[in-house]
C-alpha cells in the first residue's frame, strides 16, 4: 500500500484539536525549517488500540515531512502515576511491570510508526538521577495553586476525594522531560493538555524558549464513548482481520467520517465527497464498508481486507438476509410504488408506510440503498431483497 505524506498544512489541521498557545506563531515557526518534537508514552498497558493510532499517526506525519520526532518512553513518570481522567490515584508500577507492559509495544506501534525516522528516548535517564535540590528547584517553578486547577484535582476537593503529593508532581515532572530535550512541540491527545502546557511553562523558564502544544482528538469506540480498554469497547490494532472488520462495521454511522479524516490517509476531497452523499442519500452502509475496508488494509493488507469484507458479506450480512426474510414474487412488486409496496407488506395503512418511508426505513438490498420518496417507483432488476426498518427481510424471486 502506497503511503500518503501529507503536506503541512493539511498536517496542522486534519485530525488536529488544537494548538496552544497560538496556531498562526506554530506556522510561522515551522516554516522557517525543522522542529524538535515529542510524544511521550507511559507504558501502562500492553495492547494499542486504534484511540492511541489517532496520535501515532500524527507524529509519523512529522516525521515524513523530515522533522526530528521522538517518542519518549515514561519509564521515569508512570512509576508515579498520571490521574489523567482518574477520580482516584493510579497504583504505582514496579521496573518488572512497566518492562512487561513495553515488552509488545514497538512491535505494536510498528504498525503505525517507522522507527527508522523516529528517536526513542526514556524519560527514566533523568527523572531518576535527579537530587533532591533539583526536585525542589524545579518544585519552585510551579504554584500548587496552577496544579490545582486541573478539573480532576476540583473535582476531589468538591468530593471530598484525596490528592496524594506524587500526583502534584506528575505534571512538573512530565513538563520537566520538556526542558531537558529542549523540544519546540510536544503532541498528545485532548486529555493530556494540562501536562503539556506545564510543560511549555517550565521550557520557558528553565531555557527561555517557546514550546507550543499541538492535541488530537479522542476517538469514541464501539458503545459511543471514550475509546478505552476498561470499557471493553475498543479496536486493537493487532486485532485479527476478521475481527476488526467486523468492529468497524459495528460503530456509530455518525462516527465514520471521523474515522475516516483521523484513522486514514483518504484525501480531503474524497471525504468531502463521502460526506455529501451520506448526507444526501441516508445510506452509510456503503461508506462504513469502505471505511472497515480501509482500516483492516492499513493493519493487515489488501488481500486480508478482501477476505474480511467477503466474510462479513457472507456470514452476517447475507446471512440476516437469507435467514430470517420472507420470499416474495419479484413480479409481484413490479411498477409498484415504495409506498404501496411498503403497505402491502407491511399490511400497515398509507400514513404509517408514508411515515416509514419518509423516516428511512426502506431500503434495497444488497447495496443498502434507502428510499425516502414513497412515491418512488424502483427498477428491482438488480434487486435481491428488501429491509422495512430493523427486523423486516424479505428476498425477492
Amino acid at each position: 500500500m502506497k503511503k500518503t505524506t501529507f503536506p503541512t498544512e493539511e498536517v496542522l489541521s486534519r485530525g488536529v484539536a488544537e494548538i496552544l498557545p497560538n496556531k498562526k506563531t506554530f506556522e510561522e515557526k515551522i516554516n522557517k525549517g525543522k522542529i524538535r518534537l515529542y510524544l511521550g508514552i507511559d507504558p501502562t498497558g500492553s495492547s494499542l488500540t486504534l484511540g492511541h493510532a489517532v496520535v501515532l499517526r500524527k507524529i509519523q506525519q512529522f516525521a515524513d515531512l523530515g522533522h526530528e520526532v521522538i517518542m519518549l518512553i515514561g519509564n521515569g513518570t508512570v512509576k508515579i502515576g498520571d490521574p489523567t481522567g482518574k477520580d482516584s490515584t493510579r497504583p504505582e508500577l514496579t521496573d518488572e511491570q512497566i518492562n512487561e507492559n513495553f515488552k509488545n509495544w514497538k512491535a505494536q506501534a510498528s504498525k503505525v510508526l517507522n522507527f527508522d525516522k523516529i528517536t526513542i528516548r526514556h524519560n527514566g535517564d533523568w527523572l531518576d538521577k535527579m537530587t533532591m535540590p533539583d526536585v525542589i528547584k524545579l518544585m519552585a517553578k510551579v504554584t500548587v495553586q496552577q496544579l490545582l486547577e486541573r478539573d480532576m484535582f476540583q473535582e476531589r476537593l468538591k468530593n471530598g476525594l484525596p490528592i496524594h503529593g506524587h500526583e502534584i508532581m506528575y505534571p512538573m515532572l512530565q513538563g520537566y522531560d520538556s526542558v531537558v530535550m529542549d523540544v519546540d512541540l510536544e503532541i498528545g491527545g485532548s486529555d493530556q493538555m494540562f501536562n503539556m502546557m506545564v510543560g511549555r511553562t517550565l521550557q520557558k523558564v528553565y531555557n527561555n524558549k517557546e514550546k507550543w502544544v499541538l492535541t488530537t482528538p479522542i476517538i469514541n469506540g464501539l458503545d459511543g464513548r471514550k475509546m478505552s480498554k476498561s470499557y471493553g469497547n475498543y479496536i486493537a490494532i493487532t486485532e485479527d482481520p476478521i475481527n476488526m472488520y467486523g468492529k468497524l462495521m459495528r460503530i456509530a454511522d455518525e462516527m465514520i467520517i471521523e474515522y475516516f479524516t483521523l484513522l486514514t490517509d483518504i484525501h480531503q476531497e474524497e471525504l468531502d465527497e463521502i460526506q455529501a452523499d451520506i448526507s444526501a442519500n441516508g445510506n452509510p452502509m456503503l461508506w462504513k464498508k469502505k471505511l472497515a475496508w480501509e482500516i483492516t488494509n492499513i493493519y493487515h493488507s489488501e488481500d486480508e481486507a478482501n477476505k474480511a469484507q467477503t466474510h462479513f458479506e457472507d456470514t452476517i450480512q447475507n446471512k440476516t438476509v437469507s435467514e430470517a426474510s420472507e420470499k416474495i414474487q419479484k413480479n409481484e412488486l413490479e411498477n409498484k410504488t415504495v409506498l404501496e409496496i411498503v403497505s402491502m407488506l407491511t399490511k400497515e395503512s398509507n400514513s404509517q408506510s408514508r411515515r416509514l418511508i419518509e423516516q428511512g426505513a426502506f431500503t434495497l438490498l444488497p447495496k443498502e440503498e434507502k428510499i425516502t420518496d414513497p412515491q418512488a417507483v424502483v427498477d428491482l432488476s438488480t434487486v435481491t431483497g428488501l429491509k422495512i426498518g430493523k427486523r423486516r427481510f424479505y428476498t425477492l424471486v
